[in-house]
């Protein structure tokens, strides 16, 4: 293999850039293979260190970009065609490349492992932000839910866990090229210190479990149940029977309700529908008014109803009302964080041009608020402050955050995916849940329309889950918390902190090397260049 690289250098790199993407695309649910992600992070940067200047670090960042997100995303061209799934992928694919330029600017740098591991935390951060609000889906955290990285949510939140996993990686990767050029006199050094991050790094995700709440430790306890009542038919035209979907979830509830009143399923204190649950505007319609209204006080408790809500001038909201039996509506959620290309289309006369499905976007426009609704339970205790991420929001690190700091005691993510099809997509985001539930020490129910509905506890664990496509429920005690954990209090700052490191470095670098001649970053094939001539 090393024979053939060195006379196929250009083709080792472009293998070499292909296989990296696929090793973290690899590490994503439903797979457990978590510990690929550090492989494929070490891979693409040895390609990139030995790619021929920044271009080349770019164009094989690129190539391993495409490896990752063209297999990850096909869940968004189901219904559409392939021409939203593969822009989308490029558009994110370019970030990659973005981090294959840096990490090769960065690299001639002493301690290059880290500098470049702040390089992917900082074109993590710009893909989740830019454009049109940015696109988290992807980031390498979401894809350590069943690995050692998770607790490491804990401390430094989603931001975190990517950046432990890319040093881990950065230093995988050093730790090759020490014991593979075995020259200089430091060179046992270096590869001590790489060797003790490649294995410090998980091994601290481990430790840091044991300071994660048990799933029971709380305040209180209350029974939560999510319903998950299906949809008649998948695909973009799902909540064409309305109806249908709305009377699905108001049967599942009342099959819950009979099973409390036989004695086979406890009282629940809240019950949580999923987003689109009821897509009748219940608020407008009276016979959905009047089937929510009836069903709650059935169940003998408050219902959080997805709905979607036609405003005066003809824009929707996407929202989560608090049903209170008898009393009907109370506090609600509308969606902050909206989809574009999906729930709305930005300069949609533009793109109407290059697909007839651009006028099928929606027209919802973004709430305000905290993310917080209250559910009073009845007859037990004071009012549930419930922290609200519905669906596409979960993705974002600040979805949260309002949620948390306005006092959040459980959090919940109502979802849709019957848009998407039988696809990975509901996998993926369940990993997300987790990450969220441990990054703010929370119980999570995640009630989604066609499954995967499911109760994680706040280390992370699922604890039920439901299968696709059936309707189902599932009912569970969990604990409410008020303790903070030390990524919800630090917010942002530590991905910050983060970026502005990456930042110095690669000012540095660029000072670097236009006022001195800087080597190329040392590998074998250099060296064998340099003999050669």
């Amino acid at each position: 293999m090393t024979a053939t690289a060195t006379r196929y250098p250009v083709l080792a790199r472009l293998v070499g850039a292909i296989v990296a993407g696929l090793l973290i695309y690899a590490s994503f649910p439903p797979r457990t293979c978590w510990y690929l992600a550090p492989l494929g992070i070490a891979l693409l940067t040895l390609v990139v260190r030995s790619s021929r200047g920044l271009r080349g670090g770019f164009g094989h960042g690129l190539v391993a970009g495409l490896a990752f997100f063209v297999p990850l995303l096909p869940w968004t061209g189901i219904y559409v065609g392939p021409a939203p799934w593969l822009g989308l992928s490029l558009a994110c694919a370019i970030y990659v490349g973005l981090f294959g330029l840096l990490a090769r600017l960065v690299s001639a740098l002493p301690g290059w492992p880290l500098w470049v591991a702040t390089t992917w935390t900082l074109t993590e951060w710009g893909r989740s932000s830019f454009p049109f609000g940015g696109f988290p889906w992807g980031r390498l955290a979401f894809g350590q839910g069943d690995g050692w990285y998770l607790p490491l949510a804990w401390l430094g939140g989603a931001p975190g866990v990517s950046f432990a996993v890319a040093l881990t990686g950065t230093a995988l990767a050093a730790l090759v090229i020490g014991l593979r050029e075995r020259r200089g006199a430091r060179w046992r050094t270096g590869i001590a210190a790489a060797a003790a991050i490649v294995v410090a790094v998980p091994v601290a995700g481990l430790i840091f479990r044991t300071v994660l709440p048990a799933p029971a430790d709380g305040d209180r306890t209350i029974t939560v149940a999510a319903i998950q009542g299906s949809v008649p038919r998948l695909g973009l035209d799902f909540n064409a029977q309305r109806r249908a979907v709305l009377d699905n979830h108001v049967r599942e509830t009342a099959a819950l309700a009979d099973a409390v009143a036989a004695g086979r399923a406890r009282q629940p204190d809240v019950v949580i529908w999923p987003e689109n649950s009821s897509d009748i505007d219940p608020l407008r319609n009276s016979d959905a008014y009047a089937e929510i209204t009836a069903v709650s006080e059935r169940i003998h408790a408050p219902i959080l109803v997805g709905a979607v809500l036609v405003n005066d001038d003809d824009t929707t909201t996407n929202s989560v009302i608090v049903w209170n039996g008898a009393d009907g509506p109370g506090e609600r959620h509308d969606k902050k964080i909206i989809q574009p290309f999906g729930e709305y289309l930005p300069y949609r006369d533009f793109f109407r041009h290059f697909s007839r499905y651009a006028d099928r976007a929606g027209y919802f426009v973004p709430g305000h608020g905290d993310g917080v609704v209250h559910a009073q339970p009845d007859g037990r205790g004071g009012p549930v402050a419930i922290g609200v991420a519905t669906c596409y929001e979960v993705a974002f690190d600040r979805a949260f955050e309002d949620s948390m700091h306005a006092g959040a005691q459980l959090l919940t993510v109502p979802t849709n995916n019957a848009t998407f099809g039988d696809s990975e997509m509901t996998y993926q985001q369940l990993a997300m849940s987790r990450v969220r539930a441990v990054e703010h020490g929370r119980a999570l129910v995640v009630a989604a329309t066609s499954g995967v509905s499911a109760i994680i506890t706040a280390d992370g664990a699922v604890r039920q889950e439901t299968s696709k496509f059936v309707p189902a429920w599932l009912e569970a005690e969990l604990p409410l918390r008020h303790t903070t954990t030390p990524a919800t209090a630090l917010g942002p700052w530590p991905e910050w902190v983060l970026c502005i490191v990456a930042g110095i470095a690669v000012v540095a670098s660029a000072i670097r090397r236009r006022i001195m001649p800087s080597p190329e970053p040392a590998d074998d094939e250099a060296v064998d260049d340099r003999v050669r001539r």
